[in-house]
């Protein structure tokens, strides 16, 4: 254990500072114009970290994230560093920031990252994807929610801290921002264990979450695992044709849409033995189906897949989606039977279940119900753990105070059905650090969509979140 991972219990509550505090929020006000220019720019760089494109703008990206944390001349050490994924190959480009603690106070780590999901389509945008516009209260562009805006509240709130302060407060930080999180995180767990006596911290805020809405923030509590593979279903040697052959001979997409079908019972639950929900959660708060059907852009006529409360439903259950499928396209098809299809399985993963037993459970169940006698081949298989948060902690205690504080609104506990997986490895790496799981977007953010938006004011209130709380833990002293 490091100096800096001390027990979560020995730090003293630290006394109110009223004029210290009005400091930071005048601090984060006047600065917002700044900081929202700041993000634009790094909005402009197509940072996109899949193997299809240019690293360039990652490595662009990764160097203009840096030059920001230098000049808030706070830090002893501002590097960009990359970590081995296996052997000779390495990760994308992540910021490592570090400065010391002193005279007894915490280290915080804060983490984001700075590379985007692919844009996909720009038809389906009504703005370039990489050219950030605001209308209205919100900040258009891909990347402008998940994560560059996680980037810039950290930045933001420790310019807030400089100008309130000065640069010589005692809080010790480190910044982590990750140039990988869209691909897998396949460089992190190394990363972490390479710079781990840079990373130590007693807090990490991983700044990659959303809200309840644009005025209810919330401190997430849980989030789902997942399991990711490409699943191929062979029939036949070659393709042969469908008049002659077909009605005996069985082909590929047969035999997948019927092995598919066993995956879900009739209300669209999870039906494979051994792939569990989680029993130990509360009793989520209310959403009602308006809600849920506007949030989640149903059809009209199309109702909710699985039974219980929407929110159990999206934290506390199990889903299997098909992400993709390769087979030819209605354009090109011909009057054949397929000998071989393949999809792209995404499961999400219960808190409280291992990934790696989900996926045995998965696999079991896909060879146990091929039909027909069909050839099932499993490979790029990818986990990430599920995560709960243990909230009793005083820095749960203090990052809700400062929420509600900035946001005039209590923050809530809330569940993810999405996965951020490398909080496992965290967990792994610093059993002792508290985790606080933020974030900067809300329901209609959109991230990893067309049109991706960051809603002006919810920036802003995160931004304050993270500079009271940041100011708290500079009087904190063991």
């Amino acid at each position: 254990m490091t100096d800096s991972q001390t027990s979560s219990d020995q730090y003293s509550t630290p006394a109110d500072d009223p004029a210290g505090e009005e400091r930071v929020r005048t601090a984060v006000e006047t600065g917002l114009p700044s900081t929202v220019a700041d993000l634009s720019r790094l909005v402009r760089i197509p940072s996109v970290s899949w193997s299809a494109f240019d690293p360039a703008h990652v490595r662009a990206s990764a160097d203009a994230v840096a030059a920001l944390l230098r000049d808030t001349a706070v830090f002893e050490s501002v590097e960009v560093k990359q970590a081995p994924i296996e052997g000779d190959q390495l990760g994308q480009p992540a910021v490592l920031a570090t400065r010391a603690a002193r005279n007894g106070r915490p280290t915080v780590l804060l983490y984001a990252h700075h590379d985007v999901q692919p844009p996909g389509s720009d038809d389906d945008w009504d703005t370039p994807p990489f050219e950030p516009t605001v209308r209205g209260d919100r900040l258009f562009g891909r990347g402008a929610a998940d994560d560059k805006a996680g980037v810039m509240a950290h930045v933001a709130s420790i310019r807030a801290l400089v100008e309130a302060l000065g640069p010589d407060f005692d809080l010790g930080l480190a910044v982590f921002i990750e140039g990988e999180e869209e691909f897998g995180s396949r460089s992190f767990a190394n990363f972490l264990h390479e710079n781990a006596a840079a990373l130590a911290a007693d807090v990490i805020v991983v700044a990659d979450s959303d809200n309840v809405d644009v005025n209810t923030p919330a401190l997430t509590v849980s989030l789902r695992g997942n399991v990711t593979f490409r699943l191929a279903v062979s029939t036949l040697e070659h393709a042969s044709h469908s008049g002659m052959y077909g009605g005996a001979a069985p082909d590929a997409m047969l035999a997948l849409v019927k092995l598919l079908a066993t995956l879900h019972d009739d209300n669209g639950e999870v039906a494979v033995d051994g792939v569990l929900s989680y029993d130990g959660a509360a009793e989520p708060p209310h959403l009602s189906d308006e809600q849920f059907h506007e949030e989640a852009a149903l059809l009209p006529g199309v109702t909710p897949v699985g039974t219980g409360p929407i929110l159990s439903r999206l934290w506390s259950k199990p889903t299997i989606t098909i992400t993709g499928i390769d087979a030819p396209s209605v354009a090109n098809a011909s009057n054949t039977l397929l000998p071989s299809v393949a999809v792209r399985v995404s499961a999400r993963v219960a808190p409280g279940q291992p990934a790696a037993d989900a996926y045995a459970a998965l696999e079991r169940h896909l060879r146990a119900h091929a039909p027909f006698g069909a050839h099932i081949d499993i490979s790029d298989v990818d986990t990430g753990e599920a995560f709960l948060v243990d909230t009793a902690g005083w820095a749960a205690t203090e990052a809700k105070r400062a929420m509600a504080d900035a946001w005039g609104a209590p923050a809530a506990e809330t569940g993810v059905g999405g996965s951020i997986p490398f909080i496992a490895d965290l967990v792994r790496e610093f059993p002792a650090a508290q985790i606080l799981v933020t974030g900067v977007e809300d329901p209609d953010s959109r991230a990893h969509s067309p049109n991706e938006s960051l809603h002006l004011g919810v920036f802003a209130r995160a931004i304050l979140s993270e500079a009271l709380l940041l100011a708290r833990l500079d009087r904190r002293a063991d």
